[in-house]
């Protein structure tokens, strides 16, 4: 199997408006996920933003305080773990992940306004390119949708 790796370049909204679309798919989808952030403050952060992002949708989640990991069909973390075994991953902050390749699926955002977070996603499609991951880069429209601009399969 090899991992597919979505570069979401977030250029218009901000990642609070564009993450929780983005879980929401992956979970109507039938992904179980996780979602790794820099902090225990952005996971506190996140947590309620998927409680409360739309009030017409609800996003099964949890994270380390909430306990039972494994029961969580979306779990937020600080930390390198798979404790939900999720099928894809999501990486906010510039967080790194050991084991990428034994997820399905891969979604990296970053803010096209940090230009060090850009170098970091250029130097992360290098490596992941040359690991052999299927990649797509998709750039945000001005609506806060997403278009493909480039596939390296």
């Amino acid at each position: 199997m090899t991992t597919r790796v979505g570069f979401y370049h977030l250029t218009h909204t901000a990642l609070d408006r564009a993450l929780p679309r983005l879980v929401e798919r992956a979970y109507a989808a039938g992904h179980r996920i996780l979602v790794m952030a820099g902090s225990e403050e952005r996971v506190a952060h996140l947590d309620a933003l998927l409680w409360t992002f739309d009030p017409a949708a609800w996003l099964p989640h949890g994270t380390r305080r909430d306990g039972d990991a494994g029961a969580q069909p979306i779990f937020l973390t600080e930390r390198d773990e798979n404790p939900n075994r999720a099928d894809m991953l999501v990486l906010l902050d510039g967080v790194s992940a050991s084991g990428v390749e034994g997820y399905a699926r891969c979604a990296l955002l970053f803010d096209g306004n940090d230009a060090q977070a850009v170098a970091r996603a250029r130097e992360r499609w290098s490596e992941w390119r040359a690991a052999g991951f299927a990649l797509t880069y998709h750039q945000q429209t001005e609506t806060g949708g997403w278009e493909e601009k480039a596939n390296a399969n």
